[in-house]
């Protein structure tokens, strides 16, 4: 008796079946009720079936892709951990840039889990639903992976403790969360276009690829494992970012308008968060791969040009913020440190001066600017802590509205003038730190009055723990908010120099590296 065979599905049609043919059309209630959220924005969508996967990865598909990965992670950070890698790197001043890491970086990570758990449901269309979902895991992965990695050394240093508490209340650390929930809080559109887009693009390349390079260079093997492979995963991201922005150009041309301005808004909002990665890059990895100036100007000024440049036949023009961006890597990573040199008694982490060899090579990378505005400060603070004067700030910041950065970045056309923008709100003053910042607020103000600014906060005794009494004789604000941030005064803030961190490390080496 003859028998049918059926062929087996092509890539194309099993992704298909498995995506596609997994939708259907509501009947006990209306689309639009089932799916409220994806046409509030603005955005047209008229067919949902144009929506692409470049990857046409099923679910079936990425399990497997997934726990290989896994597997070689999870087999290099346990020899990292069981040789007692964390001796093997460069120097101990390095640690503190993973301490901002897990502090900063790693709770984005689960916001952009849940974010993109959240909007995967409000989409109608299966194509973009699958592909939320997918990259919720990931981040949920990485969330996960860069915990594991960094946890061998919350054994043996200060400030690892409590990083998910920190992210929660820490001052500076308001700056990605506020990013993270600003996205959070938007639509599905507008989320997709800010963290698959902007965020992807801009803070991913800048993120993983020189700084986690920088990690491999100063010997530490962890940090480099889970950076390079969630880097697979983030080209996956960003072309996930560049289909949606394809796909809401190419549905309607009404949409255009609001897509640039996303772009124009969440391209500054990326270039203002990467300040503390560009100071990671300059200032707190001991042996550098490139300066933060290189980094950009290969990864953002080339990398994302391209994009743009692909864009443009849809409409889409450069961000504004662009020449903006090109001058202040001259300064951003300068100002930055500066900055939390001199907040460094409210931090959860160390800061130090540079050296000679290393204040050398800032020149070199830097020769336009560096020994011209900056290199003058960081000597002179040099010879005060020579002398047994450290300096700390004993004042608070005054924060951007939008970014929640201190305000000291300076006027584009003048490196020696901090810049302020200001603007007038149902009778009240709002402060910003730049034209782009300006711009953001201006177009949606009550979302940002509702900001929970640190000092602001501080000021008015919010930030002290239940039973604190600000009004006793002998008080200290600081040891108090240090307190209420689960800081340990002492040991995991103030200078590098004489730390307990500094000291562990150097007796630990030594006593790797003897016989005795």
């Amino acid at each position: 008796m003859d028998m049918k065979v059926k062929n087996k599905l092509g890539l194309k049609e099993r992704y298909a079946v498995m995506t596609r043919g997994l939708d259907w059309e509501t009947t006990y209630q209306p689309m639009d009720k089932v799916f409220p959220y994806d046409k509030f924005e603005g955005i047209k969508i008229h067919d949902w079936d144009k929506w692409e996967d470049p990857f046409r990865l099923t679910m079936e598909a990425y399990w497997k892709y997934q726990a290989e990965k896994e597997r070689k992670l999870y087999a290099i950070i346990d020899a990292f951990n069981q040789n007692n890698g964390h001796l093997g790197i460069t120097d101990a001043r390095y640690i503190n840039a993973l301490k901002i890491f897990l502090t900063a970086v790693t709770p984005l990570e689960y916001m952009a889990h849940r974010g993109f758990a959240h909007v995967g449901r409000q989409f109608r269309g299966a194509g973009a639903r699958v592909a939320c979902q997918m990259q919720s895991i990931d981040e949920l992965r990485h969330f996960q992976t860069q915990i594991h990695s960094m946890s061998n050394y919350n054994k043996h240093y200060n400030g690892f403790h409590d990083f998910q508490h920190m992210n929660d209340r820490v001052w500076y650390l308001s700056v990605p969360k506020s990013f993270g929930e600003d996205a959070f809080t938007s639509g599905p559109f507008e989320f997709l276009t800010s963290i698959s887009f902007s965020f992807e693009y801009v803070l991913t390349n800048l993120l993983f690829v020189p700084f986690i390079s920088g990690a491999a260079y100063n010997g530490d093997m962890a940090a480099t494992t889970f950076g390079f492979s969630a880097q697979s995963d983030e080209a996956r991201h960003m072309t996930l970012g560049l289909e949606i922005i394809k796909f809401m150009l190419e549905q309607d041309p009404d949409n255009l308008p609001i897509v640039q301005r996303w772009i124009e808004k969440w391209t500054w909002r990326g270039i203002r968060l990467l300040s503390i990665v560009a100071m990671m890059t300059d200032y707190m990895l001991p042996k550098r791969v490139m300066s933060w100036k290189e980094s950009w100007e290969l990864y953002f000024e080339q990398g994302v040009s391209a994009l743009f440049n692909d864009l443009a036949r849809y409409g889409i023009t450069v961000p504004k913020c662009w020449e903006q961006a090109k001058i202040e890597k001259e300064h951003i990573s300068h100002q930055t440190w500066a900055t939390f040199y001199q907040f460094g008694a409210a931090a959860a982490f160390h800061t130090w001066i540079p050296g000679k060899e290393e204040l050398d090579w800032l020149s070199e990378k830097y020769p336009n600017t560096f020994d011209k505005y900056y290199r003058p400060r960081f000597e002179h603070w040099a010879e005060e802590a020579a002398q047994g004067k450290r300096f700390y700030s004993k004042t608070l910041p005054m924060l951007c509205q939008v970014c929640q950065i201190p305000m000291f970045f300076t006027e584009p056309d003048d490196p020696t003038k901090i810049c302020y923008r200001e603007t007038d709100y149902n009778g009240d003053k709002y402060h910003t730190c730049s034209d782009g910042c300006k711009h953001v607020f201006d177009h949606e103000p009550e979302k940002y009055v509702q900001a929970w600014l640190p000092p602001h906060q501080v000021f008015q005794g919010n930030c002290f723990n239940p039973g604190v009494d600000p009004t006793v004789e002998g008080f200290d604000p600081l040891a108090a908010l240090m307190d209420y941030y689960h800081v340990q005064n002492g040991r995991d803030n103030m200078d590098f120099d004489g730390s307990e961190d500094q000291k562990n490390f150097e007796t630990w080496r030594q006593t790797a590296k003897s016989n005795t």
